[in-house]
């Protein structure tokens, strides 16, 4: 598991520490299964404090990333597994949500599709 955290970057500190976990995490760089140091261990190691560390682990745990086994630790979660039921899940909100304001299929669809160009 190789981390660096830039201190120059405009970047936040967490953000770095979670997306390069994510990238790594999807890449199969770090492999389901795999136990992460604990949020202490971590900051010591990068230099950060600890809370930076703990936001970064719950956005990824939040993401479907990562497991966290109360006092087992943090693993990286089974690739789409976790995610794919959080996605399902945003997936059906919004369907009732859009359904509650009167849209119909096709303009439902027309803003998920826009939303999607946004982040992809």
């Amino acid at each position: 598991m190789h981390l660096t955290i830039d201190p120059a970057s405009p970047t936040p500190p967490y953000e770095q520490l979670r997306s390069q976990l994510a990238d790594q995490a999807r890449a199969g760089t770090l492999p389901t299964g795999l136990k992460l140091p604990t949020v202490r261990a971590l900051a010591e190691q990068l230099g950060l404090a600890p809370n930076t560390v703990a936001r970064a682990y719950r956005e990824l745990e939040s993401d479907g990333i990562v497991e966290t086994h109360g006092r087992k630790g943090t693993t990286i979660a089974a690739p789409g597994d976790t995610a794919h039921r959080l996605a399902a899940a945003a997936a059906t909100e919004y369907a009732a949500r859009a359904h509650h304001l009167g849209l119909t299929k096709e303009e439902a669809t027309a803003a998920v599709l826009t939303a999607l160009q946004l982040h992809y």
